[in-house]
């Protein structure tokens, strides 16, 4: 049995757009005696209300800042505190209700009651699974920000999670780089701004928000989110000033739950937290060190997702003193490097590693697929870190990233010139054709058109692609890239568009609708990945009947399965697996899955399925 505590809370208010946390009343209502008998409490039961102005807490000393009142002079804006009595009419427990009667969750189990009215009318009950408030925490989230899988599941997936009956906000920066991408948070409205300590003082940052498909997008602004360029950086390289900027985003990030009225009331510190990768790598850092120390955030909890383990946030040593953190905690960011990676004789290697702090702190990890979990514990695919993350396998999952089906449909695809199912396919041809000529290729349905969507960085394979095309343009092909990254990369395919006029086509830079008509008008989809987490261009390669050709790594093999052409049926499998990772072993898979492709019992996967809603039931 538990004691019961109510604690009376002042609403919060913002005054000049400035906002503050809740502070506790002078006065506490304590009840030290037991109420009730647990084991008693999953029996039906007639319920009676009382109307109360407090939060209810299992455990001394917590707060539940979720449960502010907007305006404590409005009866109906109170809470109703059950009496629930057994068959006999004895008291064996009380609950907690909305003053309307709906339905309320209960976070010890999934049992939903429905209390009486104040009338004595009976309401009917009801059974639902509890929600959770939970908090994304990420670097870009579609369609505001993107440059890759990152942005697409964290804009996909807490939509679902909102239809699921969770309150769900997503942090992110409001990016500002004087394109016409700017326009994409002009639903944002400002809500007030707050002040975060780190690197040396008070920095002021402002919160948009918008409330859109459910969930509360809450944008993080600052003058250094405003520059042209991607979220990172610009054609001159990563931004020097990273580690600041996420640093800001980390610490609102914390905030926000705490000080933004969303919908009326905050989501107060029983949340859930979902960081993504190191740029948010010090919200589990801040959860341990900062605030529970002080008795916030106690019940709180974070999830760190990790999309790519090859980036995290190591800088100088010197700069810990930046972060916000006390100093007793730098052991669990400190980073020594090699000596063999040092610059010099006289360097010590001393550094700090922002995500080597979150997989220590953090409370579970996720990888975005169950092969890439393995990989990150490898000496190769660690990159410095698999010993660590070794060290907490027991909780280390990977749960295969979902996409979009509504978005990513054939039947309904508004970026492409026709649409197309598994029932009929004739509107692939279609697709192919107009995208044959929009890039000014031979209009040629009986060639094989190959595709590759994706950053021009070593991590993709370029080099794999640069050194096979002057073999594969012997062969009758056409192919077309999108991509942008590295600039000697950039050039080079400008250089073989000007080589292969009538068989290559280079698209600098990202468009979505572009990526659709591509992937909906290849028969191939190349993807030469040394690494690849999970990858999404295969998942809607798949989904749009395209093959996808890709190297047997992480979520890549996860995903895709050999053709099996001899398989009763006329064969089965959704695509083609190469390794070793070299030009030859690519080229022979690619050239084999040409002629098969095109056989009358080619590869129809067209039926295949990563809806992201899947992900739900593997969390």
């Amino acid at each position: 049995m538990e004691s019961l505590k109510f604690t009376t809370l002042i609403p919060c208010k913002s005054s000049s757009g400035n906002l503050a946390r809740p502070k506790l009343a002078a006065n506490h209502h304590d009840v030290i005696s037991h109420v009730g008998f647990a084991p008693l409490w999953n029996r039906r039961s007639k319920t009676e209300a009382l109307r109360l102005r407090a939060t209810f807490s299992s455990k001394a000393g917590s707060q539940d800042g979720a449960s502010v009142v907007e305006d404590q002079k409005e009866e109906e804006k109170g809470v109703r505190f059950g009496a629930e009595r057994d068959s006999s009419g004895s008291v064996i427990g009380f609950n907690l209700s909305p003053p309307n009667g709906e339905v309320a969750t209960d976070n010890g189990s999934d049992r939903i009651e429905i209390a009486e009215d104040v009338s004595g009318k009976e309401k009917p009950k009801a059974k639902a699974k509890a929600t959770r408030s939970i908090v994304f925490v990420t670097a870009e989230a579609a369609p505001y920000s993107k440059t890759g899988g990152l942005g697409d599941v964290c804009g996909s997936l807490p939509v679902v999670l909102a239809g699921r009956g969770h309150r769900v906000m997503v942090v992110s920066p409001r990016y500002q780089n004087g394109t016409a991408a700017d326009k994409k948070f002009s639903g944002a409205v400002d809500v007030g701004h707050t002040n975060v300590i780190c690197f040396g003082g008070e920095q002021e940052v402002a919160f948009f928000h918008e409330y859109r498909e459910g969930v509360d997008w809450v944008f993080v602004d600052h003058p250094s989110f405003h520059r042209p360029g991607n979220p990172y950086g610009d054609s001159f390289g990563a931004f020097g000033d990273n580690q600041f900027r996420f640093t800001l985003l980390a610490h609102a990030a914390c905030e926000a739950p705490l000080v933004l009225p969303l919908g009326g009331y905050t989501y107060g510190q029983n949340c859930l937290f979902m960081v993504n990768d190191w740029h948010a790598g010090l919200v589990p850092l801040l959860l341990a060190a900062k605030y529970r120390p002080h008795g916030v955030y106690t019940d709180a909890r974070s999830v760190l997702v990790i999309h790519n383990l090859a980036h995290q946030g190591v800088e100088s040593a010197v700069t810990y003193k930046n972060l916000g953190l006390p100093a007793e905690w730098y052991g669990a960011l400190e980073w020594v490097f090699p000596e063999w990676a040092r610059a010099h004789a006289l360097d010590r290697g001393e550094a700090v590693n922002i995500l080597k702090g979150a997989v220590v702190t953090t409370d579970r990890i996720l990888t975005v697929s169950e092969g890439y979990a393995w990989e990150i514990t490898t000496v190769e695919g660690g990159y410095g870190l698999n010993g660590l993350i070794s060290s907490r396998k027991s909780v280390l999952n990977g749960i295969t990233n979902g996409i979009d089906v509504v978005e990513w449909d054939p039947s309904t695809d508004k970026h492409i010139a026709s649409h197309y199912s598994a029932n009929d396919l004739s509107g692939k041809v279609e697709c192919k054709i107009a995208l044959q000529k929009e890039l000014g290729l031979p209009i040629r349905p009986d060639c094989p058109l190959i595709g590759f969507i994706g950053r021009l960085d070593n991590q993709k394979g370029i080099d794999l692609i640069q050194s096979g095309i002057p073999e594969l343009m012997n062969d009758d092909v056409q192919f077309v890239m999108l991509g942008s990254g590295d600039v000697q990369c950039q050039d080079w395919m400008r250089l073989a568009e000007a080589t292969y006029k009538d068989k290559f086509r280079g698209w600098v830079g990202f468009n979505v609708p572009v990526s659709h008509r591509i992937t909906a008008g290849c028969d191939i989809l190349l993807m030469p990945s040394r690494f690849e987490p999970c990858g999404l261009n295969q998942l809607y390669a798949m989904r749009y009947g395209t093959v996808p050709v890709v190297h047997s790594t992480g979520g890549l093999r996860d995903t895709v399965v050999n053709f099996n052409p001899y398989a009763p049926g006329g064969g089965e499998g959704t695509g083609w697996t190469f390794s070793p990772l070299t030009k030859e072993s690519m080229l022979a898979v690619s050239r084999l899955s040409i002629v098969l492709s095109f056989l009358p019992f080619g590869i129809h996967n067209i039926h295949q399925s990563f809806d992201i809603r899947l992900m739900i039931h593997r969390l």
